[in-house]
């Protein structure tokens, strides 16, 4: 018999519950509920107003309502007494199709349908900054190359151990902490698992990182481009299909160019298909177009792509295949939502198999140092309007994620960059003033 989440509590010491869910701009909203009713939140859900968050809903809508996931409680290794679950979206008894777990768990059911089950991990790079967010925690951190600078990871060694700590308790797999490629920014590494379960992580760690950071007097941001002269934070994701039974990995094949199967080149050639539409949702932001077209900083190398392409170990390029049996997908920035993410890189994926898609000429070339020449391959949009407009235009992502979800997305997000635009920038000012 299934225990009450009442009684999984009292075992754990848990007096309240954090019903969370992740908006369609990657916003987490919660509710706090104490133990003495989550039975009936469980049952019922927790109610919220839809337009009160990034859903594309109105007043008038009725209420909807968040069914935690009792499969993804973390309690919180920092403050125990209280658990975190992700939820699902209903309203009127329906789903929400428009929610970003819904979205990634119809986009997985279909790889289901077909006999696949994904997996995926990520590289979650962040800054931490000082806690009014004007500039980097640590003002001895200024080396020109500072990624792996062993000192300055130690001088931050309280929050990175209590971190990687809490991984380490939740059962995640941590396995190594690093010192990135900008001043002030980390990274943290854990095992590769279920799509699903890797993007409930994905949400709790950015979650965690923040509230961590907050506990030491600092502020975690995984903005994509937060410093003009500094590296971004990516989120590299790694992908691999394997059977349903999650025994054998159908990507992987000894006899394969680099150690791939030819499901795996059809899957990445999806992707390489969508990539301008796919962008959308893996470079949400005004912002993130700051990281991918940003010119040299003082590190040397921006470690984002700029082009549609794949290659060997080399990291100049979109689709990196590191070694047999997965590709890493380098695109992605910190902003990327937690969901949507690999939901776009699994319908487009999944849309490369059902037409046996070629993935093309593999380059090998530094992309920083030898381009290659204008016209070889496609560009990456140049802002989050060219990327709107590629996945207005796409028909593929709508078909596999959801019309509804599509329109909703590309309508708040489309009045994201009106709003944008009707700013005036110091640059402007700087610029035209005297014309």
């Amino acid at each position: 018999m299934t225990k009450a989440l009442s009684e999984i509590a009292q075992e754990k010491g848990i007096r309240y519950f954090l019903i969370s869910f992740t908006d369609l701009f990657g916003v987490q909203r919660a509710k706090l509920v104490p133990t003495a009713a989550i039975d009936s939140m469980e049952a019922n859900g927790a109610g919220f107003a839809g337009f009160a968050t990034w859903l594309d809903m109105t007043p008038a809508d009725p209420d909807l309502f968040a069914i935690p996931d009792r499969n993804s409680l973390f309690p919180l290794p920092w403050q125990p007494e209280i658990g975190w679950m992700p939820a699902d979206l209903y309203m009127n008894g329906e789903p929400v199709k428009q929610a970003p777990r819904y979205v990634l768990k119809q986009a997985l059911s279909q790889a289901e349908s077909l006999g696949y089950r994904v997996k995926t991990g990520v590289e979650c790079e962040y800054f931490l900054l000082s806690a009014d967010g004007t500039d980097i925690s640590d003002l001895s951190d200024r080396a020109s190359k500072p990624c792996y600078d062993q000192q300055a990871l130690m001088r931050r060694f309280d929050i990175i151990a209590e971190i990687c700590d809490a991984m380490l308790v939740m059962g995640w797999g941590a396995y190594q902490n690093d010192h990135e490629d900008a001043n002030g920014q980390f990274e943290m590494n854990w095992t590769y698992a279920d799509a699903l379960v890797t993007a409930d992580r994905h949400a709790f760690f950015k979650y965690m990182v923040k509230a961590i950071a907050e506990k030491h007097g600092f502020r975690a941001t995984f903005m994509p481009k937060p410093f003009p002269h500094l590296t971004g934070n990516g989120c590299h994701t790694h992908l691999s299909i394997w059977d349903l039974e999650g025994n054998t990995n159908l990507f992987d094949d000894a006899k394969g160019e680099l150690g791939l199967s030819s499901l795996a080149y059809q899957f990445i050639g999806g992707v390489l298909h969508s990539a301008e539409s796919v962008c959308a949702f893996t470079n949400p932001t005004v912002n993130s177009y700051k990281r991918i077209n940003a010119p040299v900083t003082n590190s040397g190398a921006t470690w984002s792509p700029n082009t549609i392409s794949y290659t060997g170990n080399n990291r100049t390029h979109m689709i990196r295949i590191p070694e047999a049996g997965r590709f890493e997908f380098r695109l992605a920035d910190g902003a990327a939502n937690p969901y949507l993410l690999p939901a776009a890189l699994i319908a487009s994926g999944l849309d490369g198999i059902k037409h046996q898609r070629e993935a093309g000429q593999r380059y090998d070339n530094n992309s920083y140092t030898d381009p290659l020449p204008f016209g070889t391959v496609k560009q990456l949009p140049a802002n989050l309007l060219d990327a709107l407009r590629c996945l207005q235009a796409n028909t593929i992502l709508p078909d596999a994620l959801g019309s509804e979800f599509v329109q909703s997305y590309i309508k708040l997000k489309q009045r994201e960059w009106n709003d944008y635009s009707t700013r005036i920038s110091p640059w402007e000012l700087e610029h035209t003033l005297d014309c």
